[in-house]
């Protein structure tokens, strides 16, 4: 982190510029009542830049890095190996530009990355169109609800239980705000889903129905009969992706009658880095296009006949009126768009497809042994690369007797669903790549020290 220091000089100087006769001075309008009289408890005064380098140092390494230990953490982010090429192409002076490509002359590597991003997005959801990203998934997953509304006219969203519990969260701090009527409930420690209670369920005030693939417990759900239920009643079938590395595997959204397909992408080519920033991946079918929210990068020639990139759609606030926006999303996540772009080429379709099939045999490996611990169960018949195991004992204090061990073994459901105790003993486990013979049999000897 940068660290500017300023004496008393450059203070002076700086109230003469602007004119003020001292930093109070600029505090004026506030009320007294509102005005702090002493130092801001629990804040250390100020220290020299060695010191202030050492404590943050300090704090860091109370940090456990995934790549350090045995790490089994998911539910909706996720540790991939990203090859050291996408770090070295994402500095290149071409993809380098001033905040957002609004002049195109000068951004056309921008441009053109994003173009292609869009592309890759669109063929790997199955569907017509992509935008050019937005800020993470949970976000994509409100704009999908919003977009929607105004496509139905409705203002009934159903959310499938097994959507992932912060992306729910979201979708509710924003409904506060357009008089969304959102149904959901928790998901069922049962291998079964709830295709047939969300179907009994939709009904002519349905906007939407939004279900994530795979699920938030790893469980992979047809789709199929979902969306003709919806569409029966003239509404609209949302997918949500978290962890797009499963379509090189399984069937995509659009291949089973999903409208707007929208997820994370931080799987591809964007770090854990400690929780951000990620990408969010927003695509639809072509006759929804106009009601996308974000931007839309095209292709073109010039006056001379030459291929060139523009920004084709943005509907939001700064470039028609308020009412007609589709989102008031300022910009788009360029630099995880690029790095997502960047791994998805290096990878190409076949690369895309072995990856895939590694995590999923992967993760039936770790699975069978893991079932294996006494007193553990199984509860998915069918999972990608992530698996929800059933413990003896509650799963928080399991996570985290194993952490104390140097072992990331997984998301407990207590802690994503705190009013729910009869999810505490749910634990989601992630396997990827990355993740060796090894790691796997240090988490069962754990598990098994722990439950003992």
């Amino acid at each position: 982190m940068r660290y500017l220091p300023l004496s008393d000089a450059d203070r002076q100087e700086m109230l003469a510029v602007i004119g003020a006769p001292s930093v109070e001075a600029l505090f004026s309008d506030v009320p007294g009542a509102a005005l702090l009289d002493g130092p801001v408890p629990g804040l250390p005064a100020h220290a020299s830049e060695m010191a202030v380098q050492r404590h943050m140092a300090k704090l860091a390494g109370q940090n456990m890095a995934a790549g350090s230990v045995p790490f089994f953490l998911g539910a909706g982010a996720y540790k991939h190996h990203i090859p050291s090429s996408v770090d070295h192409l994402i500095q290149r002076g071409e993809f380098l530009t001033a905040y957002t490509p609004y002049q195109p002359e000068i951004a056309q590597g921008t441009l053109q990355v994003l173009f292609e991003f869009q592309t890759q997005v669109a063929r790997l959801y199955g569907m017509d169109v992509a935008n050019a990203s937005m800020y993470d998934g949970s976000t994509a997953c409100w704009e999908a609800i919003g977009m929607a509304r105004r496509v139905t006219k409705r203002g009934k969203a159903l959310l499938s239980s097994g959507l992932h519990p912060h992306y729910v969260s979201v979708a509710d701090t924003m409904a506060k705000f357009t008089g969304d009527a959102l149904v959901h409930q928790a998901p069922s420690l049962a291998a079964a889903t709830d295709t047939d209670a969300l179907i009994a369920t939709i009904d002519r005030d349905t906007s939407c129905v939004v279900v994530q693939y795979p699920d938030i417990l790893g469980r992979i759900t047809d789709l199929a009969p979902i969306a003709e239920a919806a569409h029966a009643a003239g509404a609209l079938l949302i997918a949500v992706v978290t962890e797009p590395l499963a379509l090189g595997a399984i069937k995509s959204p659009g291949e089973m009658g999903a409208d707007i397909v929208v997820g994370e992408g931080q799987s591809i080519g964007v770090g854990l880095q400690f929780g951000g920033p990620y990408l969010g991946l927003f695509a639809c079918r072509e006759k929804l296009v106009r009601q996308m929210p974000g931007r839309l990068c095209g292709q073109t020639v010039d006056a001379e006949g030459k291929r060139g990139f523009v920004l084709t759609l943005s509907t939001r606030e700064q470039h028609i009126r308020r009412e007609k926006a589709t989102s008031n999303i300022c910009t788009n996540s360029g630099l995880c768009a690029l790095a997502f772009s960047i791994h998805m080429t290096l990878l190409g379709e076949k690369g895309l497809c072995d990856l895939a099939a590694l995590n999923h045999a992967k993760a039936v490996k770790a699975a069978e042994r893991l079932a294996q611990v006494p007193g553990v169960s199984l509860l998915n018949d069918g999972f990608f690369n992530e698996f929800t195991l059933v413990l003896p004992k509650d799963a928080r204090e399991a996570t985290r007797a194993l952490a104390d061990r140097n072992i990331l073994a997984g998301v407990s459901l207590g802690r994503l669903y705190p009013g729910h105790p009869e999810l505490a003993n749910g634990l989601i486990v992630a396997v990827t790549e990355t993740t060796t013979d090894e790691d796997v049999e240090a988490l069962a000897d754990g598990l098994k020290e722990v439950l003992a």
